[in-house]
């Protein structure tokens, strides 16, 4: 079974492509491989900063031969008296099959002509040598570029082709005008280490030939052995390496061969903050810093390189006197920062821009602050906690303006909280300023303080209300400011933070403090951000909390405007009921109350009872009653009037659930026991009595869920 190797040698890829490259490559070569029919024992990617390559073994000499079913012309039209037309021969011939193979099938629009034509397979060689050049050239990404004078377009420009099928260089050119590369077996090795080139035997022989020419070309391999050279040079170090795994990933795809090289640098810059080192090190020299056991940064650094190791103290050096000049340029801007209190950058705020038509970051800091007053009302904070926020909202984007984070833009919020606490500013205010960020700033995690929570929020419906009012919204894959990261943020806050926030009464009313000082239409901006949330609801329920559609459907509703507003109104509520629901579900309770509630929900449609009544006094006529089947429903209803108002206001919905199990035997004899009755009886008055008994049976359950839009057995 024969193996093929594909090497693609360039000149220096940018990490991110070679990573991107390989998951592509990933995705689509199986793919193209099944679509010919090929079978394969194994796939395997590598991908270095000069090379991208892919090993497969295990494939056939050849494409197995197939049949191919092919449709011709209608029967009538194909033959006359038995014999065949020209239709039928003009058919046969361009198949390439004799006539007397022709076949007449039924079909949904009459007879017709078909073959079962046989398609001998191809050799793997003649199929590789089309795959190969869709698998180069239909690679995606950022900036590909053009060299020489040809038109041909890919990160970086192509040097050498390996094509092996197992030890035969089977040939391809790349023709980019007057540049000519043509396969063969011979590789490059490393740069510095190794720079002749070497001969690949074999296709199986690709990693170790590649090693003897220091070319570690699988980057999980790569990964480990960056993985432990880094931690055992900070050991040796007396110190604890912190392997961040983006920069990790980013690392592995800038060296071919690693080498750990420990740098230092002077003690005294540790007096900066320690996210102001680990920012230089880290996002900009792509360096692993060293901590001790107790999180205090240590004067050095590990640098993964790609040079001779017998050089290891130079290339130290040179780190070192670069991240010396980072960091002293750091030192400075943190000093003249230091120079003045937060507050005082606020003006600069007017000069830098939101956006076009929403005016300066001090404008929008203007609007923040009213939300988070707006907030702060519905959650009745205290004196102190108000002023907290107040405070916070007021400064939370001072230091956009700060020298240091103009220099180092991911420090925003890090800075203000560390200028707000030698500001001598309230623990809670400094803690904010860096929490409103999140999850921006920290993966997953979200504000725990109740001012930062607050602030957060205001910050992020801030720009959705803003956004959506000059009508910038995410459509498909769009969404250039983020802006169900922001809502997905602000349910999450609320939902970890336990907050009783009226999200229905904060769209509103900061969508209408908007709309009237941009001049915009409230109502329909309020609209389409409520229909925005209902659908980040919709799907936070379902992927990250695991519910099903339909019972997000009967918590949220399903063109249900009502339902909507409530879900808006209560977003933990709505969570409660949701996740309550699922549970009922997967224990069986669900089940065992949904025929009668849903049998009676549709047919309550039926009469013009509404649904908020609960009340059965004033509106059921007992006179009318034929069966007792109908007064102990009645009954029923009355008893359970007290139950689900107290369940409405303490959300004990279990107490509810277990009401429904108690009268589930009367509701079902209504239906369908001896004294069952016809709903839709002839006499109006009684119909309408029945209805609304079921109607109000309906009314209970919604203080739960929407029956209607639960599917049963799901």
């Amino acid at each position: 079974m024969p193996a093929f190797l594909l090497e693609v040698g360039t000149e220096e890829l940018p990490a991110s492509f070679v990573s991107s490259a390989i998951q592509q490559w990933r995705d689509r070569i199986p793919q193209s491989l099944d679509e010919y029919g090929l079978e394969r024992d194994d796939i395997k990617i590598y991908g270095t900063p000069r090379r991208l390559a892919v090993l497969i073994t295990g494939l056939p000499n050849q494409q197995s031969d197939r049949t191919e079913e092919v449709k011709g012309p209608p029967a009538q039209a194909a033959f006359k008296d038995g014999n065949p037309t020209p239709a039928a021969l003009g058919f046969a011939k361009k198949q390439g099959v004799d006539v007397a193979a022709l076949e007449i099938r039924p079909t949904d629009k009459g007879d017709f002509v078909f073959i079962n034509k046989l398609i001998p397979g191809r050799p793997i060689s003649e199929i590789l040598s089309e795959l190969v050049p869709q698998w180069i050239f239909n690679l995606e990404g950022k900036r590909l570029m053009r060299w020489g004078d040809g038109d041909l377009r890919f990160s970086r420009p192509i040097r050498w082709l390996v094509t092996l099928l197992d030890d035969a260089v089977l040939p391809m050119k790349i023709e980019n005008g007057r540049d000519v590369v043509t396969s063969d077996r011979l590789s490059r090795g490393h740069r510095v280490l190794h720079p002749a080139d070497i001969s690949i035997p074999n296709a199986q022989a690709y990693v170790e030939s590649l090693r003897s020419g220091y070319i570690m070309v699988d980057g999980a391999e790569r990964a480990q052995v960056i993985t432990e050279q880094t931690t055992a040079a900070a050991a040796r170090i007396g110190g604890r390496a912190e392997i961040y795994p983006d920069l990790l990933g980013e690392v592995v795809n800038l060296v071919e061969w690693p080498n750990a090289v420990v740098g230092k640098f002077e003690p005294e810059y540790l007096e900066l903050p320690t996210e102001v080192i680990t920012t230089v090190m880290v996002t900009h020299q792509r360096y692993f810093p060293v901590f001790k056991q107790d999180q205090e940064l240590l004067p050095n650094f590990i640098t993964i390189s790609n040079g001779d190791p017998s050089k290891a103290d130079i290339i130290a050096d040179g780190n070192a006197r670069v991240i010396r000049a980072r960091l002293a340029d750091g030192q400075y801007f943190y000093d003249k920062d230091l120079e003045k209190p937060l507050e005082n950058l606020l003006p600069k705020l007017e000069t830098v821009t939101f956006q076009e038509d929403l005016g300066s970051l001090r404008a929008k800091v203007d609007r923040i602050c009213h939300i988070a007053s707006l907030i702060s009302q519905q959650l009745q904070l205290g004196e102190p906690e108000t002023n907290y926020t107040q405070r916070a909202a007021l400064l939370c984007k001072a230091d956009l303006v700060s020298q240091m984070v103009y220099e180092f833009p991911e420090l925003q919020g890090v800075m203000g909280e560390k200028y707000a606490r030698k500001g001598n500013e309230p623990e809670p205010v400094a803690t904010a300023i860096f929490e409103h960020y999140l999850p921006r700033h920290a993966g997953d995690i979200l504000p725990q303080t109740r001012v930062g929570q607050i602030v957060a929020i205001a910050d992020k419906l801030d720009t959705l209300v803003s956004i959506f009012g000059l009508g910038m919204i995410p459509s498909g894959s769009s969404d250039p400011f983020a802006l169900r990261r922001a809502a997905n943020a602000i349910i999450n806050i609320t939902w970890a933070g336990n907050l009783p926030l009226n999200l229905l009464q904060l769209i509103h009313d900061s969508a209408t403090a908007f709309a009237q000082t941009y001049h915009k239409n409230a109502e329909e901006l309020i609209t389409l951000l409520q229909d925005f949330f209902c659908q980040r609801l919709r799907t936070l329920l379902q992927e990250e909390n695991h519910i099903d559609y339909d019972l997000v459907n009967a918590v949220i509703g399903d063109n249900d405007t009502e339902y909507t507003q409530r879900a808006l109104s209560d977003v933990l509520d709505v969570r409660q009921r949701a996740t309550y629901l699922q549970q009922i579900r997967e224990n069986g309770t669900l089940g065992q109350i949904y025929e009668p509630i849903n049998r009676s929900t549709r047919l309550a449609t039926q009469g013009d009872l509404d649904t908020q009544t609960l009340d059965p006094q004033n509106l059921i006529q007992p006179p009318l009653f034929q069966k007792t089947s109908e007064e102990k429903l009645y009954t029923a209803l009355v008893n359970l009037l007290p139950q689900t108002q107290t369940c409405r206001e303490s959300r004990n919905y279990q107490q509810l659930v277990t009401a429904f199990l108690e009268i589930q035997p009367t509701v079902s004899n209504f239906f369908d026991g001896e004294e069952s009755v016809l709903v839709m009886d002839e006499n109006p008055d009684i119909r309408r009595n029945r209805l609304n008994l079921l109607g109000l049976l309906r009314n209970h359950a919604r203080v739960l869920a929407d029956f209607g839009c639960i599917v049963k057995n799901q």
